[in-house]
């Protein structure tokens, strides 16, 4: 079709404008203020940065080998939409036996964002709500408004913790679906099988989807637990290998759910990320041969991390103790804004990221213990010192 100059985007001078083109949605989202420190440590000169949401180990050995052999035997082609039979008949055995579900449906996708997105475009109409605690992962906020829903944020300060009272009170007839995100990001707060049990019996009373992202199931400092086997017909349950693996550049996770949902989404991806990378899926079956790729050591070095800085800045901070993941939420000294208070700690070179990404209030920050050892205790002291002068 022949669009003529007419029917032509302009702007008052007549010749085209581009930005006349961009969609409402798009305006409607702001740039993540996590890529924003991201881009700011690339100008700094050896920041302490305590912002990257990503382990600070490389990938294990056998998991690269595994991705090599599949590149050189050329695995490196489309495969099916829904993942290569080899990863989805052992992650429905590992789904069925963790949740007593009888036969779900599975997906394997582009990273559990992918199937947050893919979620969401398969279940929520315009006008849906969608709840989940604040503080919040960014997507949670954004994606819903792409499809045109509406994103609900419910008030989990100062504990962190699920309040059911409050999810009740946040519920309307437009509400579709609630998100759970244990062990948490950004707080690294784990629910508790009471809180999931009452979370579960909201979401049988009002007839919600439940969306658990289980990203940081592996990096739990206690049990972890699932609502999946709470909601075998109402949870889709998202899982990943980005960060258990420090796999975060290869784009891979998976998601379980009821068949029907899964299907949607499966034929969404079709038309949208066509397939999990190749190659990163045949490396996943390196996985599963029992005790090939132990993590626990590392998981055990990240619980030391999480003690250390919790230790190191609970004198001068109100400083919460994650359960999970590898951040901590603490909350700002002083009477400044955390959007304040970072831009002070970036003129001291010291990266974090400011509450107000993952929430309505502007009181806390967000730092990552995925660092090393170094880099940890000069952030303690580098915050320390700053609180010091803001409260000195």
């Amino acid at each position: 079709m022949v669009i003529s100059p007419a029917s032509a985007p302009a702007d008052t001078a007549g010749s085209f404008n581009p930005a006349s083109c961009i969609a409402q949605r798009a305006l409607e989202i702001d740039a993540s203020g996590i890529r924003k420190v991201f881009d700011l440590a690339a100008k700094l000169k050896d920041p302490i940065n305590l912002s990257i949401g990503q382990p600070d180990f490389d990938v294990p050995d056998p998991i690269k080998e595994r991705a090599i052999e599949a590149i050189r035997a050329g695995k490196n082609r489309y495969t099916p939409t829904q993942g290569i039979a080899e990863l989805i008949d052992p992650i429905r055995r590992d789904v069925c036996q963790s949740t007593d579900w009888r036969d779900p449906g599975v997906l394997v996708l582009s990273g559990t964002s992918a199937g947050i997105m893919l979620a969401m475009f398969a279940t929520l109409n315009p006008g849906d709500e969608v709840i989940f605690l604040d503080p919040y992962f960014v997507m949670y906020k954004h994606l819903p408004r792409m499809v045109g829903a509406v994103p609900v944020p419910v008030n989990s300060y100062p504990d962190f913790r699920l309040h059911p009272e409050r999810i009740e009170a946040a519920i309307t007839p437009r509400t579709k679906m609630l998100i759970l995100c244990s062990p948490n990001n950004p707080t690294g707060i784990a629910l508790t099988p009471a809180e999931l049990q009452a979370a579960a019996d909201i979401a049988k009373k009002h007839h919600l989807l439940v969306l658990s992202d289980e990203i940081y199931d592996a990096f739990c400092y206690q049990k972890h637990h699932s609502i999946a086997p709470l909601l075998p017909e109402q949870c889709i349950m998202l899982k990943g290998y980005s960060k258990t693996y420090a796999m975060t550049g290869w784009r891979l996770g998976y998601a379980a759910g009821p068949k029907p949902i899964i299907e949607q989404m499966t034929k969404l991806q079709q038309y949208t990320f066509v397939c999990a990378p190749s190659p990163s899926q045949y490396a996943a079956l390196e996985l599963l041969h029992q005790g090939s790729v132990d993590m626990s050591a590392h998981i055990d070095h990240y619980r030391r991390k999480r003690d250390r800085i919790v230790a190191g800045l609970a004198d001068r901070f109100v400083i919460n103790h994650p359960d999970g993941a590898f951040y901590a939420f603490p909350k700002v000294p002083g009477n400044l804004t955390a959007t304040e208070f970072v831009n002070r700690a970036v003129a001291d070179n010291v990266l974090v990221i400011p509450g107000s990404v993952f929430s309505n209030y502007d009181t806390h920050f967000r730092l990552s213990y995925a660092a090393s050892d170094q880099t940890i205790e000069r952030g303690i002291a580098a915050l320390n010192k700053l609180a010091d002068k803001m409260t000195g």
